[in-house]
């Protein structure tokens, strides 16, 4: 099955950057958040990266369960918007079973290697992954706070250190500047928006991203976006927000109403808060209608 609109990230984030807005990456959990994540962005003629941890992907079966159900959902679904099927935080070995599955998009983190390690299988990666026209994205600067079962502090990037990784031929970077996964906490310092200048100030042509999303304010987003930032990852608001959804409807009994314990009544009310998120993502962003 070839679709037209199923693509790498190179095309969504390079436009990005041009156009000054940012491209929603959304991380998918199971079914429901694909169906939920296609229809928000079909419904808003809105480009969007679906994400996947490897921990994700082996909670749903391994990599070409994975890129099965986002190509079948999109055909069922009749989705005409672009759509990349990403790796997220991919390991060496976890990006080559991508690429071979059939993603479109992979990101290998070796952000906790040395730079010479990263800088050589960052390298094998770009040269495997653009063989078949997949994009990759590379890192320097671990991201703070619990992917799966990495957890990391958070570093705030070497800018010399992001110009070595981008002559490998990636086709975006994940800097750390003090971003981290999961819930931020109340002492959290915010981004380093002077690294970041720095870093877009020599790489002005390669889309950044943004990793931990979540909960960072407005203000800070936009300002990221101005400064060359080009693909956002969101995660941990839409699991919060659908935790939330299910809890008050079990809460309420409506679960013991009109069978309402089925599951596709059940987990609805979780799907429909998953849209709200994405599109008040899409928007926040710049690339609501911008497919």
């Amino acid at each position: 099955m070839v679709m037209s609109n199923f693509v790498n990230a190179k095309h969504m984030l390079d436009k990005a950057l041009e156009k000054g807005y940012a491209v929603a990456h959304i991380n998918l959990n199971n079914l429901e958040w694909i169906k939920s994540i296609l229809e928000a962005a079909q419904a808003s003629n809105t480009p969007v990266i679906i994400g996947v941890s490897e921990g994700a992907v082996k909670y749903n079966c391994g990599y070409k369960n994975v890129a099965d159900m986002v190509k079948n959902s999109m055909e069922f679904l009749k989705v005409t918007v672009d759509v990349c099927l990403h790796l997220d935080h991919g390991s060496y070995e976890g990006c080559k079973q991508a690429i071979a599955a059939g993603f479109t998009s992979v990101m290998f983190d070796g952000s906790h290697e040395t730079i010479e390690e990263n800088i050589k299988k960052t390298s094998e990666i770009v040269e495997l992954a653009h063989k078949f026209n997949i994009s990759v994205e590379g890192e320097v600067g671990g991201i703070g706070g619990t992917e799966d079962s990495t957890t990391s502090l958070g570093e705030i990037a070497d800018v010399a250190q992001c110009q070595q990784l981008v002559s490998t031929g990636i086709d975006c970077l994940a800097a750390g500047i003090g971003n981290i996964h999961g819930v931020y906490p109340q002492n959290w310092k915010g981004l380093d928006f002077q690294v970041l200048a720095k870093i877009h100030q020599i790489l002005p042509t390669t889309p950044l991203v943004l990793h931990g999303g979540s909960g960072i304010d407005e203000e800070q987003i936009r300002k990221a976006i101005s400064l060359g930032i080009a693909k956002i990852n969101v995660n941990t608001e839409c699991q919060i927000a659908f935790a939330n959804a299910i809890a008050e409807y079990c809460q309420n009994k409506k679960h013991l109403n009109d069978k309402g314990y089925d599951p596709r009544k059940l987990l609805k009310v979780g799907c429909d808060v998953i849209k709200e998120v994405c599109v008040t993502k899409f928007k926040l962003f710049g690339s609501f209608g911008k497919n």
